[in-house]
């Protein structure tokens, strides 16, 4: 998958993936929407961005998540853990 939208950098931003040119964080995106923060919430705060920013910055995200395997626990380990303290 081609990102066009989204550029990363060692010189900018500590080489965090960023919109291009207006380096804002594709996790600040991301996390906004996971807060619950509408796309029309994230464009007025953002002026920079436009929609297509947004949508490519999830993609990528996903991208990103689809790439390695993370830990998850499951319910039953959380209560095993708790209930060995």
């Amino acid at each position: 998958m081609k990102f066009t939208r989204i550029t990363v950098d060692p010189n900018q931003m500590g080489g965090v993936p960023c919109i291009k040119d207006i380096r804002i964080p594709v996790s600040t995106i991301v996390g906004r929407i996971a807060d619950g923060m509408a796309i029309a919430e994230i464009l007025d705060a953002y002026p920079d961005l436009v929609l297509e920013d947004i949508q490519e910055s999830l993609r990528y995200a996903a991208e990103a998540v689809r790439e390695r395997e993370l830990p998850l626990r499951t319910a039953g380990f959380h209560a095993l853990m708790l209930d060995s303290q």
